[in-house]
This record gives C-alpha cells, structure tokens and sequence, in this order.
C-alpha cells in the first residue's frame, strides 16, 4: 500500500496573521498603469498674461506621445473642462512629446481662455489612447465666473470597448458621406440618475484634434446600472484615410475607436471618364460644326472644266485614207 504523507491544515488563527503581511505586498505588486497616471504640474500656480507663462512637468504619460498643452477656462481638476476645447486658448497652446520614461516639461504662455476662470492647464494626447490630466491655474486680471451646478450628479465610465456598427454603400464609393453608429455600454457609477445625457462625439485625422458634436441619448441611468449607447458619426463627403472617434462625457473621454475609411474610387474613375469622353465629345462636336459651315457647290462645277477640242481649219484638214470610209476597200485587194 502507497504510503501518503499527511500535510496537517493550518488554523484560521495562524492564516490571518500571515495574510496581513503578503497584503501589502500584492497591493504593491499590481499593474503599474495604476501607479503610473498621467500627472501635471506647473512651477507656480498664478501667473498674469502680460507676457507671462509657466513651466508645465509631467510623468506618468505613454512614451514618444505627442501632447497639446492649453489654458482653459470653466475647468477645475476633479470636473475636467466643462465646455470642451471651445473653452480653451487654442490658438496660443503648445506641443511637447514625451520621453522614453514618459516625462515632459515645457514652457507655456499664460493668455486669457475665451471663458471666464476658473481655470486650468489641460494636457491631454493628441494620437493614440486618450489621457488628459489638468492642473488649476489662476490667471492674474482675468474674470472668474462660479462653475455650472452638475445636474446629473452620476458619473459615467465605460464597461465594453466601443465599436464601430455600419458599412459603406455603393454612395460612399461615389464620394457620399460615411455614416456610422458609435456603440459602447457605460454604467453609473455615481449615487445619482443620469437622465438624457449630453455626450459630445468627435472625430478626429491624423495629428488633427476632435472635432466635437454635443450629441443628446435619450434615457436615464440610474445608480449602478448600466446602458447601451448608440449614437450616429458621419464625416464629410469625400473623406477617407485613418481617423479616430471619440465619445466624451463631463469633459472626460469615455472611449476611442479607430475608423479607416477607403477611398471613394469611384470618384477618380468619374473623372478618368470625364477626361477621356468630353474631349472626344468636343472633337464630334468640332467637325461636325466645320462641316456644316462651309461652303456648299453644285455638282458640275465641281467637275474639272474639259479641254477644248483644237479644230483645224476645212482647206488643212487631211484627206480621210480611203480605207478607212466603211464602203471603201483597201487598194490591191481583190473581192472574192
């Protein structure tokens, strides 16, 4: 018979004391994107716009990303910025790309937001997955306006990737525009209903930012639930390449999908068969118009005018040879 060896179990008593002690060590061995988020932070917190400006640092960020760094106004650090990028300085921001560890620092002009204060530094990524961190900002001499009460007082996050639903037509092969459905399940995180929400849909090609189209979804939310989102992206006529569609709620990215969109061929071949038909078309055209307008002529003048017959007078005209007349005979020949 095998022997087998018995392992005795351990007491709860002896399991609890060693479990408090392996804890903290797991809790500090977890993914490191959680240790690592973006963060920003600037070299003093007011600064006028008199020619001033800021150091903006940052860590945490994806490596070699490219960055846009802005001056905003009606934002605050923990709401984001509330009026999207239309709240924003955009004309004076500036870029900065990250390192290999992810870190940054640059120089940023202090200019007034178009909005009132409070204000905010907002870097956000302009390629790739989205991150945005913001840092507060007081700028010295502009106006500052209290922040909108959140009415909703629920917080969304996303639960699925987002997708893509939709193909393109026989249309969009001819340079209509494409149209698609943006799907993505988010819930209610937060301890209040969501009704009807404002979501703001953008999208956006190449190293070009969003463009953001405030979009209502039709529903409510309540705590802890949660709901399917479909709501419609169309670009303009024509458009193809690689492009990027972004869903954004309370000034945060819910969700990106890349998009690639093909180009309208039928397009080019419409104007390969315009440049080889009117062409053609007009030569048709040309002829038939010179041959229309000239000049007509009766048929016998165009015949060549005959040579008149030389006619010689009755006293130097030849005698005609006898054998030639019809009843005459050829001398010294002999009728049988």
């Amino acid at each position: 018979m095998p022997h087998v060896a018995r392992v005795p179990y351990l007491s709860l008593r002896l399991l609890l004391p060693l479990l408090l002690v392996l804890l903290p060590g797991l809790a500090g061995a977890g993914p490191a994107g959680a240790a690592d988020r973006p963060v920003v932070e600037l070299s003093k917190a007011q600064a006028g716009t008199g020619g001033g400006s800021v150091t903006v640092t940052g860590s945490g960020w994806r490596p070699r990303a490219l960055l846009t760094l802005l001056v905003c106004g009606q934002a605050e650090p923990s709401r984001g910025v509330t009026g999207g990028t239309n709240s924003c300085a955009n004309a004076d921001g500036r870029a900065v790309t990250t390192d290999a560890d992810g870190r940054f620092r640059r120089e940023l002009p202090v200019v007034e937001p178009p909005v009132p204060c409070p204000c905010v530094v907002h870097v956000a990524t302009v390629t790739g997955a989205g991150a945005e961190a913001d840092a507060a900002l007081r700028v010295a001499g502009h106006a500052v306006e209290p922040l909108p009460a959140d009415r909703a007082g629920g917080r969304l996050s996303p639960l699925a990737d987002a997708r893509l639903r939709g193909s393109s037509g026989l249309l969009t092969w001819f340079g209509s525009p494409p149209v698609r459905t943006l799907v993505v399940t988010v819930g209610n995180v937060g301890t209040s209903p969501v009704k009807d929400p404002v979501f703001q849909v953008g999208t956006s090609h190449g190293v070009f930012a969003p463009q953001w189209q405030d979009q209502r979804w039709r529903g409510t939310i309540r705590p802890g639930g949660k709901a399917r989102v479909e709501l419609p992206v169309e670009l303009a006529g024509g458009a193809h390449g690689d492009y990027t569609v972004s869903l954004k709620y309370g000034g945060k990215v819910l969700a990106e999908h890349p998009w690639g969109v093909g180009r309208p061929w039928g397009v080019t071949l419409f104007w390969v068969l315009v440049c080889l038909v009117v062409p053609a078309a007009l030569f048709r055209a040309g002829l038939a118009v010179v041959d229309h307008a000239r000049p007509r002529h009766p048929v016998h003048a165009a015949r060549p005018p005959r040579r008149p017959r030389l006619r010689l007078p009755a006293a130097r005209r030849p005698p005609a040879l006898p054998w030639v007349s019809p009843d005459a005979e050829p001398p010294n020949s002999t009728r049988t």
